[in-house]
């Protein structure tokens, strides 16, 4: 058997390796360090190497391992390989949250690695993501940013929410810019798109002007919220989001729109 990165998660937390043989704290072994019950998910390759995905149910005492948030592993792991920790935690989320059948109630198994079947009334179930828009409006040489009140630190950010039955993705973007800040924008242009495995979204990024209004904050979402100048921004949102990509865009490019992909 090849030897594998085994990306494991305890209490939805990455277990990392302080010693032996690993990549940044990723376990590299022909087996899964720890026993487990659960299902191993593949996840592809990481230069050359197969990366599989597993629930540790239990971490004995003496394992030499830390525990960290899935978020906090960006700065520890780098991009390729915190992109297959956040796919394999989305893996495990769905695997735990679909082991029955929400039709009938019977028992679920595993028909595809993306797949699997009901084992009473046959219906199929795969992995759901909740897509959800994030857009940077300008005004000027000023950008709109939010700060939410479930935002951890003491950061601003853009405005963001989900995408509703029946909607666009742009006509999203006006929607929940309207509903959080009450302002309506125009020029509405997509950006670029990010999987958030917290624990299931997908992030659809835009630019947008303003177009009118004055700011009457959603105090149920926001807590604050203003248009910032460049040379006078808040505390960033960190590296990895789709939200400090698209500031860091536009601090380089504040004419521009974004280029087609």
């Amino acid at each position: 058997m090849a030897e594998c990165l085994w990306f494991l998660f305890y209490d939805k937390k990455l277990l990392l390796l302080e010693e032996a043989k690993q990549f940044h704290g990723i376990p590299l072994s022909e087996r899964a360090p720890l026993p487990s019950e659960s299902r191993i998910h593949d996840l592809g390759h990481f230069q050359g190497i197969p990366c599989k995905a597993l629930h540790i149910a239990v971490i004995p005492p003496e394992f030499p391992c830390a525990l960290t948030d899935l978020r906090a592993s960006y700065d520890i792991l780098g991009r390729e390989l915190y992109l297959l920790a956040g796919k394999g935690s989305q893996l495990i989320h769905w695997d735990c949250s679909t082991q029955f059948c929400s039709w009938c109630g019977a028992k679920t198994h595993a028909a595809t690695p993306l797949s699997k079947r009901c084992a009473a009334c046959g219906r199929e179930f795969f992995p759901l993501l909740a897509t959800a828009i994030i857009v940077l409006v300008r005004k000027g040489d000023s950008i709109l940013m939010v700060r939410a009140n479930n935002f951890r630190g003491d950061y601003y950010g853009l405005v963001a929410g989900f995408l509703e039955p029946g909607e666009t993705l742009e006509e999203c973007v006006r929607r929940e810019v309207h509903e959080e800040t009450g302002l309506a924008v125009k020029n509405i242009r997509y950006f670029g798109c990010q999987p958030w495995p917290y624990p299931n979204n997908f992030m659809v990024g835009f630019t947008a002007d303003y177009a009118s209004g004055s700011i009457c904050l959603q105090e149920e979402e926001l807590c604050a919220g203003q248009f910032f100048p460049r040379n006078a921004l808040p505390n960033l949102p960190p590296p990895l989001s789709l939200a400090r990509q698209l500031i860091d865009w536009w601090l380089e490019h504040p004419e521009d729109q974004p280029p087609l992909r």
